[in-house]
């Protein structure tokens, strides 16, 4: 049977959000173990056993399950608990305070992530009270860390407790949007991300005094060579299929983009004059699409000199490098070697600090199938599309080692996209309990749907 949302249920979910948010679990330290107690003391009200694995003190995970009959495969809803920091002085309501007000649940980790650990906590529950006789097993867990790395979250659980956490596919963070297109609603089903390099370029210089500068010595003057020639290179593009079949849909549902997205899928290689011409029209979802056509590399910390008279003897920059799938670690290090090798051989040096691999699932699946088909009976004539995820998440550890995995927590359209994905991370953070209930409903819908 499908889920109807009572008063009680949406007062619960809406509780269950707010009381997250009045645990304050950013990262650094993390401190997640009063969040997952938290949810351990709700889950084993209703009767689940939850096992809390801390990776080191204070820094928890927990997990539960319900069973299945094994005749279908297993299924992880998968979030984690800490947050990024907020600064209470830019913000106007309390970002720990977990206010609900004007329809929203305001504070830090209402999108990023703790709506989700409520939505999903919140289906399990009500697969439980209402006896739901599933075939495939049903994981939940609610991780440390992943706002650093997950090296204290997934990371720590699949080295030393796979068994517990792995499953066939994975439910996580990362899509289920909806775009309003004209009268239509586009949801973007995450099945792919982009992968990372970090790391950090310095440059030599010679000491002296700066009333006699020598510019052909300056190690800050160098870096400013390294940084214009990095973050302006000009890189090959490269559609991606789960690119390519978002704008094939968003054409259908506009003469413009239609003519001016066939130039593109006809030859990528037009990608920049074509964006360039929609870029006064669309600006938002030009801004969208840009960074998932090509490599990306963007300088995000600089540190240089010591003194306000003193030539600095050596700069260093941090490069966050975004690779498209399809693109490989080794030969973009070698690229990024050869660029800075023409710049100066002799007084640049490179670190790498960390790489993850780009990562995709197929969505020739059941398990896509299924969210299409439900998200088609909750919104008659909405449309259903992959995306490519600009950012990464705990998923890519998981395709790493084989399971399926979908950034999915369904959002009705209630404001611009890119609003919607700068307050991620931003100032006076919410959502709204209409899309709690919503994102409980659909979820709901689907698991019961491919897993009974």
């Amino acid at each position: 049977m499908s889920l109807r949302v009572s008063k009680e249920i949406e007062n619960e979910i809406t509780m269950l959000l707010s009381d997250l948010i009045r645990i304050d679990t950013t990262n650094p330290p993390g401190n997640e173990i009063k969040a997952a107690n938290y949810l351990d003391q709700k889950l084993s009200i209703e009767g689940f056993d939850c096992d809390i694995i801390e990776s080191e003190a204070g820094r928890a995970n927990i997990i539960t399950r319900l069973n299945g009959t094994g005749e279908k495969p297993s299924l992880l809803l998968l979030s984690h608990l800490d947050v990024v920091a907020a600064n209470k002085d830019e913000w106007s309501v309390d970002p720990f305070g977990g206010l609900v007000r004007d329809g929203n649940v305001w504070g830090r980790g209402t999108l990023d992530m703790k709506s989700m650990t409520a939505i999903e906590t919140m289906v399990i529950t009500l697969l439980k009270r209402n006896k739901i006789s599933l075939k495939g097993d049903l994981i939940f867990a609610a991780t440390a860390d992943e706002e650093k790395g997950g090296v204290k979250g997934i990371h720590y659980l699949l080295e030393n407790y796979r068994e517990k956490i792995f499953a066939n596919y994975v439910i996580n963070e990362g899509g289920g949007i909806g775009i309003p297109i004209k009268n239509r609603t586009l949801y973007m089903i995450q099945t792919a991300e982009k992968g990372i390099i970090w790391f950090k370029v310095k440059t030599k210089g010679i000491p002296g005094h700066a009333s006699m500068p020598d510019n052909e010595s300056n190690a800050i003057l160098l870096m400013s060579k390294v940084i214009e020639k990095l973050s302006n290179y000009n890189h090959q593009v490269l559609l991606s299929d789960s690119l390519s079949q978002f704008l094939i849909k968003l054409a259908g549902s506009d003469d413009k983009l239609e003519r001016a997205f066939s130039r593109i899928l006809k030859d990528p290689t037009q990608s920049d004059i074509v964006l360039d011409e929609l870029a006064k029209d669309y600006p938002d979802l030009i801004k969208e699409i840009r960074p998932r056509v090509k490599m990306t590399i963007t300088p995000t910390i600089i540190k240089g000199g010591m003194k306000e008279n003193v030539l600095p003897s050596e700069c260093v920059t941090t490069f966050d490098c975004r690779l498209l799938p399809g693109q490989s670690i080794d030969r973009t290090l070698e690229m990024i070697k050869e660029l800075l090798r023409t710049i100066d051989s002799e007084n640049i040096s490179l670190e790498i600090l960390q790489t993850q691999e780009p990562s995709v699932s197929p969505t020739d699946t059941v398990f896509y199938n299924t969210i299409e088909s439900v998200l088609k009976d909750f919104e008659p004539g909405c449309l259903v599309s992959p995306l490519l995820m600009t950012g990464g998440t705990d998923s890519r550890l998981f395709r790493k080692i084989g399971s399926v995995c979908y950034g999915f927590q369904p959002r009705l359209p209630e404001k611009p996209y890119n609003r919607i994905v700068k307050g991620e991370h931003g100032i006076d953070e919410h959502i709204s309990v209409r899309n709690l209930v919503f994102g409980t409903s659909v979820l709901y819908e689907v698991i019961r749907r491919f897993l009974s």
